[in-house]
């Protein structure tokens, strides 16, 4: 198994160390490219199909996305420079998209978020990603590198 560590903030509020072992997988070694003309549209269309309905169609997420539903789960958050998506590294972000919120959640937190293996390929999912990265403005999307960057050299 392959420790990935990353920053958690509970809905932006707090930061918090946390570990998440997930295991080798040809999937894992992909990156998110936001480069990449074809997976950009690929993944503009798999948003638009399977995210934009919770996170919305501007990536701008649900209206008061840090406070708690009634049923104990956070609203969608923004995918956009607004939110805490490129806190995670890529392996993170395609997990938690893959296997669904709920699998790296700590016991006592309560996630909406669905995964989706059985509903998009690996391939659509780092497109997905590919996609919602490829908005964000470049001073973020070099911090994102940066954090991918020391989270690789964090795992060898």
């Amino acid at each position: 198994m392959r420790k990935i560590h990353f920053l958690s903030s509970a809905a932006g509020i707090a930061a918090v160390l946390t570990t998440l072992s997930l295991p080798p997988a040809p999937a894992l070694a992909q990156r998110i490219d936001p480069d990449n003309a074809a997976w950009i549209e690929q993944g503009a269309r798999n948003y638009a199909k399977h995210c934009a309905s919770c996170h919305g169609a501007n990536l701008e997420g649900e209206k008061n996305w840090q406070q708690r539903k009634k049923d104990g789960t956070l609203p969608a958050p923004p995918h956009d420079a607004t939110g805490h998506t490129w806190h995670h590294p890529d392996q993170m972000l395609f997990f938690v998209t893959k296997m669904g919120g709920q699998a790296v959640a700590p016991p006592s937190f309560k996630s909406a978020m669905p995964g989706f293996k059985d509903v998009m390929t690996d391939e659509e999912i780092w497109a997905v990603l590919s996609f919602i990265k490829s908005r964000w403005p470049e001073k973020i999307k070099k911090t994102h590198d940066r954090l991918n960057e020391r989270m690789r050299h964090t795992n060898h």
